[in-house]
């Protein structure tokens, strides 16, 4: 089947791969001219998301880029442990999550989607679609035009797909926090350790990656969004200095060696249309959830779409199909990053009393959220076809 998938993420690229595995015909468009070089900071993938790339025959590579990350602990501002729990995985799983550099993980994908057939065009930015009984006609920025059966969006928190097939469908807005990512050359007293400090203006996590390094994460919260082409990194380090003057973060940034960046943290209402007749959106373009979740969500689309499509007699019912399968799972987990939100946003009161949620809660923390690391995304009857 000819199938153009528009983005050149975690969740575009995946897409592309998967269905060129399968015998897709696949052209994808990623809008701007670099998406696997200095992108962004790092981020994490839960051990569903690791499973889905296993499927994918990405997974040696991506451990291999990256540090794996077996436990994570919770602290309040005054340094008193909340809890130790197993970080995105259950505690007997002999897979860990493992974090690494966004553009390494780019990389990996787009040389996997390379090497198995994928076309990919780089600076085609999608401006129009229209759907017809032959197909569905892309139209772009630059003139071209191409035509496919079918049309995957996986074009991110601000995807033009989701407004083209729904103009009602909701927008991203600030969420009311930014997130800046660096470096330090502090040692950390154990390795392999994700740690979340509830500080005073929001949330501060550090990762012990190896025996000299911390990546690091200051979730600041702020009403109003800063304007990030006014700030250098001196600038980011003096401010995050003055926000965080905990005895954990403080020493972190003490031994910032370099800042990665600055991102804008965005919220969506919830999406009713994930689909038409021959056109459908993935990860953050269907359903942005965070919380260590996104790419793995994406890859996790990735896979079940390609089940349907390989099952249902038509393009109509496998999207369908497609729909009923993700959307139970991404609300329950839209509730749990609502959650997760909420529980940094500052306020003296606010955070003894979710102190004291926390340790009720996080002893009870694996088997909330085992439905997450036990899903496996492919459908039943395409296990039983394939």
């Amino acid at each position: 089947m000819r199938t153009i998938v528009i983005g050149g993420g975690i969740a575009g690229t995946t897409a592309a791969l998967a269905l060129r595995q399968d015998g897709h015909e696949v052209t994808l468009y990623e809008a701007y001219e670099d998406s696997t070089g200095d992108v962004g900071a790092y981020l994490s993938l839960a051990v569903n998301g690791m499973r889905g790339l296993e499927k994918l025959g990405c997974l040696r590579a991506v451990r291999e880029a990256g540090y794996d990350i077996p436990r994570m602990r919770f602290s309040t501002a005054a340094g008193r442990l909340l809890g130790d729990v197993p970080r995105a995985r259950r505690g007997t799983d002999p897979l860990y999550s493992v974090t690494l550099m966004r553009g390494r993980l780019m990389a990996i994908l787009r040389r996997a989607a390379l090497d198995a057939g994928v076309r990919i065009f780089t600076g085609e930015r999608l401006t129009n679609l229209t759907e017809g009984p032959d197909g569905v006609h892309a139209e772009f920025g630059s003139g071209r035009r191409d035509t496919a059966a079918l049309l995957v969006g996986a074009d991110g928190i601000h995807s033009t797909v989701r407004g083209l097939i729904d103009p009602s469908a909701p927008r991203a807005e600030y969420s009311g926090f930014y997130a800046v990512a660096g470096a330090s050359a502090t040692r950390p007293a154990e390795t392999g350790i994700w740690n979340l400090t509830y500080g005073r203006n929001g949330a501060f996590i550090n990762i012990s990656i190896d025996e000299r390094t911390q990546w690091w994460t200051a979730q600041v919260a702020d009403p109003v969004q800063p304007e990030l082409s006014r700030i250098d990194d001196a600038e980011w380090h003096r401010r995050l200095t003055a926000l965080y003057p905990e005895e954990v973060p403080s020493a972190v940034l003490a031994g910032s060696t370099a800042v990665f960046g600055c991102t804008i943290m965005h919220v969506c209402a919830p999406v009713r249309t994930w689909h038409s007749g021959r056109v459908v959106l993935t990860g953050d373009a269907a359903h942005p959830v965070g919380v260590s979740q996104g790419a793995a969500m994406g890859i996790e689309d990735a896979l079940v779409l390609v089940a349907a499509l390989r099952t249902a007699p038509t393009i109509h019912e496998a999207l369908a199909i497609y729909d009923a399968e993700r959307r139970p799972r991404i609300e329950r987990l839209l509730k749990h990053a609502d959650d997760a939100r909420d529980g940094k946003r500052p306020g003296t009161v606010k955070r003894h009393v979710d102190a004291f949620k926390m340790r009720l809660l996080l002893p009870f923390y694996e088997r909330a959220t085992g439905y997450l690391y036990d899903y496996d995304p492919t459908l039943p009857d395409a296990r039983t076809s394939a």
